[in-house]
């Protein structure tokens, strides 16, 4: 009994934590709000219950086979994970112009998978703290 309670509690809270990202970014009316759609529509059921819990989702190199967590966010917002899960390096690559987020995290996450090495190389690297992926960052 108290399972299905807490179950539920953390369904609520999901719901609630997916809600609060589209009316924060101004729901499907506003390019933000669109491009988090889609991001939502592209990533696997896992990634986006992933990404609605936690605020991150992981992809897998397509090259390497290396884990990368990917949070919200339009930069310094990827890191590479070990097996344990945690972070070991931080990861800042972005796709050029004036993007909203949903789209950024959308290309890296298919940079990661179709073309890792060349996402690696043009990277720029840097020790990950904490600090820099509370969820609050986007999700509040």
């Amino acid at each position: 009994m108290l399972g299905l309670r807490s179950s539920r509690r953390h369904e609520r809270r999901r719901a609630r934590a997916i809600r609060a990202l589209f009316i924060r970014h101004g729901a499907e009316r506003t390019p933000e709000g669109r491009s988090l759609q889609l991001l939502l529509d592209v990533v696997s059921p896992a990634q986006r219950a992933q990404f609605a819990g936690k605020g991150y989702f992981e992809v897998i190199g397509g090259d390497t086979g290396t884990q990368y967590r990917i949070y919200a966010g339009a930069s310094t917002n990827v890191c590479e994970i070990d097996e344990k899960g945690r972070p070991t390096c931080g990861l800042c690559f972005m796709p050029r112009g004036n993007l909203p987020i949903g789209d950024v995290m959308l290309s890296q996450k298919i940079a990661l998978e179709c073309c890792e090495k060349p996402a690696l190389k043009v990277a720029r690297r840097f020790t990950p703290t904490g600090f820099m992926f509370r969820r609050s960052r986007l999700l509040g």
